[in-house]
């Protein structure tokens, strides 16, 4: 008889449902097929942290907490204090490096990674020029931005699938993590993501993990759906 291959944390399933009850469900129906979940701004009013704690320490899963935190320094030092406590594995802060030293000290000796937002994977250039962003091609925001995060010590980046590989051949990338949200099966819906890849191909270009919500949240039989993701990972 095979033996049943183990989750894959390569893949990362977003929680995004209005409660901690919802996502104790969903959670409950992908079972041992997952082991990484992200916890998102949305949550935190539904008992996102309470979640996050319920998951680990009694499923024994891992958490990423995407709170894309971005205050002065000594604000941002004190909440990654802060969370840091529930010994979680990652979490995001926007990509400016004065917010990623912060991270960094807040975190102390914890093990949980820092890791830095690029430019959402929602925004085209239109969106940028509407923000102000400096003018240039998105991807080369992207990769300045990511470079001057790692630099600033991130431990990895939250950045599109599209721009993957070129953040891989940074030379700030060494040993640092790549993690592309905006990521679709063939076929899917793309939502309001502008910038994405199939799950193979954002892991081939040099990808560490992908998130994935809607596609398996939405799905007839979630559980179904990302083991259709693992399944096309190992291959």
């Amino acid at each position: 008889m095979t033996a049943k291959p183990l989750a894959d944390d390569r893949l990362i399933v977003a929680l995004d449902v209005p409660n901690a009850l919802d996502g104790l469900k969903l959670a409950g129906e992908l079972g041992d097929a997952v082991n990484f979940y992200k916890i998102g701004l949305g949550m935190l009013t539904g008992g996102g942290l309470a979640l996050a704690n319920e998951l680990k320490d009694e499923f024994g899963k891992k958490i990423f907490l995407d709170m894309k935190l971005f205050d002065i320094g000594n604000t941002v030092e004190a909440a990654v204090r802060g969370l840091a406590q529930f010994d979680l594995d990652f979490l995001t802060v926007h990509g400016d490096p004065h917010v990623v030293r912060a991270a960094q000290e807040g975190k102390g000796a914890k093990d949980m990674k820092i890791l830095a937002v690029t430019i959402l994977t929602s925004l085209d250039r239109a969106d940028l020029d509407a923000s102000c962003y400096k003018a240039g091609d998105v991807q080369d925001l992207v990769l300045e931005r990511a470079a001057r995060a790692m630099e600033a010590g991130a431990d990895g980046v939250i950045a599109s699938p599209q721009e993957a590989a070129l953040i891989r051949a940074l030379p700030q990338a060494e040993g640092k993590l790549i993690v592309t949200p905006g990521v679709r099966p063939a076929g899917a819906a793309l939502g309001d993501q502008k910038r994405i890849a199939t799950p193979a191909q954002a892991i081939a270009d040099g990808a560490d993990h992908i998130v994935v919500g809607r596609p398996i949240r939405n799905a007839e039989n979630p559980r179904a759906a990302a083991e259709a993701i693992l399944a096309e990972l190992r291959s």
